[in-house]
């Protein structure tokens, strides 16, 4: 990704690239196309992000309406060079593999703490919710029939992503306590002079 962009920025910004809009639209379109399940624009962030992007001269205001209570909304599009960052930035974030820091990993890292019967009852939440996140993805994607092509394939990666781990939680609770590795730390030997 373009160093100077930050996702939320590219986000925008790339919704501006698309089709100038102003900032309600933005959080409309945020919302119907799922994009909160992989970015982090709330509401009022929106204008903070706008002003970053016109500061620093990717953006413009390019016309002003108004809403339906008679307040005046910005439309607001991309300059050349807010085009061209754009264009570099999403490049290098489809190109760039990064890593990733789901909680779940940590929560199973200290998982020896957690109690077997809490642990199941929370594999059981979490599976729940998975079903509930796959179902409302679905629904969202199925509302908007004649959806670009580049917008169906965010949410059936996201579709993916969530079955994967749906898939892997179902092998992981079906699996008795008993038949999962050891979690205690190994013991040193007698012939063992080096750290642990």
């Amino acid at each position: 990704m373009d160093a100077d962009l930050t996702s939320a920025e590219l986000t925008l910004l790339g919704l501006l690239v698309e089709k100038p809009r102003h900032g309600y639209e933005l959080d409309e379109v945020i919302s119907a196309r799922g994009m909160r399940e992989w970015t982090e624009i709330g509401f009022s962030s929106i204008y903070y992000l706008l002003t970053r992007l016109r500061d620093r001269g990717l953006i413009t205001e390019i016309d002003t309406t108004r809403g339906a209570r008679g307040k005046a909304r910005r439309i607001y599009g991309p300059t050349a060079e807010g085009r061209r960052a754009c264009a570099r930035a999403a490049e290098a974030a489809v190109a760039e593999l990064r890593p990733v820091f789901p909680p779940l990993l940590v929560g199973l890292a200290n998982q020896p703490v957690i109690p077997p019967e809490r642990l199941r009852a929370a594999l059981d939440r979490r599976a729940a919710a998975l079903a509930e996140r796959i179902a409302a993805i679905g629904a969202a994607r199925d509302a908007q029939p004649g959806m670009p092509d580049f917008v169906r394939a965010i949410f059936d990666f996201s579709l993916s992503r969530l079955a994967a781990e749906q898939q892997w939680l179902a092998a992981y609770r079906a699996a008795e306590p008993g038949d999962r590795p050891p979690t205690e730390p190994p013991s040193r030997s007698a012939d063992d002079h080096g750290p642990l």
